[in-house]
């Protein structure tokens, strides 16, 4: 059965890329089917992380979109729990490290050549010249079946050191600003930069997805990269970590397990980060 759910993910996914328009809806899309669980707002809400998060070139949106989705496993089998946040962030590295060997990277910056500071012409060039969307499909039906076969290996090993709660900066986050129960184990995988990799800040990007979550509840057909109150989050983070973006060098270290994180948040790591981003609108 698993084997039969991870060729169809990879057959839906370059089809659903083709139809939402970005890699980090297309993988949380396809891998709630292959669980058979839609989840259309959450899986709308993810678009503004394609580009490597509001297209600042980090990581890859197919991660993010997979983690989100660990993230709902994990809670469908765990509930609302510190091991619910622990076992997304075990299946978060190991999405992490499955991208990185089938890329060498997990920059959005690194695979396209094209952020947010990318003129029209070399998104064009990039998208239409170099064949990027072409390689970006390719890329979603090959990683779908992989980060499905992540997910399921993760969460189905049960003996590991679960820490006393919170265990995860980016669901801390989720909490701050009144999330569901779901919504903050799903964010839970965010953590140091996305299963402890030490890229852009999990906790920011349980912002923004949270913050579109909203926008869309409250009648938004689309939010998309241009969203005047994503770039106000955007503008408040930077002045808040002082222009830094990366999980590591905001918090000086790179994490290694889910422990050394849960300590640093015991000890008030990134409590004032937090802080500050919890004073926009409660989600």
């Amino acid at each position: 059965m698993i084997r039969f759910r991870e060729r169809k993910s990879s057959m839906h996914a370059a089809r659903t890329f083709m139809k939402v328009g970005s890699c980090s809806e297309t993988m949380l899309n396809v891998i709630n089917r292959a669980y058979g669980t839609p989840m259309e707002l959450e899986e709308k809400a993810a678009m503004p992380m394609a580009g490597g998060i509001l297209q600042h070139g980090y990581q890859c949106g197919q991660i993010w979109g997979s983690v989100l989705a660990a993230g709902a496993k994990s809670y469908r089998l765990y509930d609302d729990t510190p091991k619910a946040q622990a076992a997304a962030i075990l299946a978060a590295q190991r999405i992490v490290d499955s991208f990185f060997a089938m890329k060498k990277t997990i920059n959005c910056l690194e695979i396209t050549d094209t952020d947010h500071t990318s003129t029209k012409w070399e998104m064009m060039k990039f998208f239409m010249l170099k064949g990027g969307a072409i390689g970006c499909f390719h890329l979603a039906s090959k990683f779908a079946p992989v980060a499905l076969a992540d997910i399921e290996t993760s969460l189905s090993q049960d003996e590991y050191s679960v820490p006393e709660g919170p265990v995860s900066c980016a669901a801390e986050m989720a909490r701050k600003l009144g999330a569901s129960p779901m919504h903050t184990v799903m964010a839970a995988g965010l953590a140091g930069g996305i299963g402890f990799s030490g890229g852009a800040c999990g906790a920011l990007g349980a912002v923004l997805w949270l913050k579109t979550i909203q926008r869309l509840e409250a009648g938004a057909e689309t939010v998309d990269y241009r969203d005047e109150e994503l770039q106000q989050i955007m503008e408040k983070f930077q002045r808040i970590s002082d222009y830094r973006y990366e999980c590591e060098e905001i918090a000086g270290t790179k994490f290694k397990t889910v422990s050394d994180h849960a300590d640093y948040l015991h000890e008030g790591g990134c409590a004032a980060l937090m802080d500050g981003l919890a004073m926009v609108d409660s989600v």
